[in-house]
């Protein structure tokens, strides 16, 4: 799994993660960079399911319990309305991140 890094930036995170797409749960790695946000799976015939989001593109954060009582979910709302969730630990680090690069 290889992601292309653009001129400048410096991954700030990174770690396993569950994307939710609608019709399947997806294995990948959730990426964290001074630029941007990538999910990129770790299977190659589900890279139509990599993710590239901009912070700009991003509205809010949430956070969710999957099973109902595990406190490692994480949502990202998109200014178009999308719900991007994701799976993923240490969530509470992951939030204070995104938040202040939005």
């Amino acid at each position: 799994m290889v992601v292309d890094l653009k001129a400048n930036e410096l991954v700030l995170k990174a770690g396993d993660s569950n994307y939710f797409a609608e019709e399947k749960n997806v294995d990948g790695k959730l990426i964290l960079t001074n630029q941007r946000v990538y999910f990129k799976t770790k299977e190659d015939e589900l890279s139509n399911y990599n993710l590239e989001i901009l912070p700009n593109q991003i509205k809010e954060i949430l956070y969710f319990n999957t099973m109902k009582i595990f406190p490692n979910g994480l949502n990202i709302i998109l200014k178009e309305g999308k719900q991007l969730k994701f799976k993923i630990g240490k969530r509470n680090s992951w939030g204070k991140v995104l938040n202040r690069i939005y």
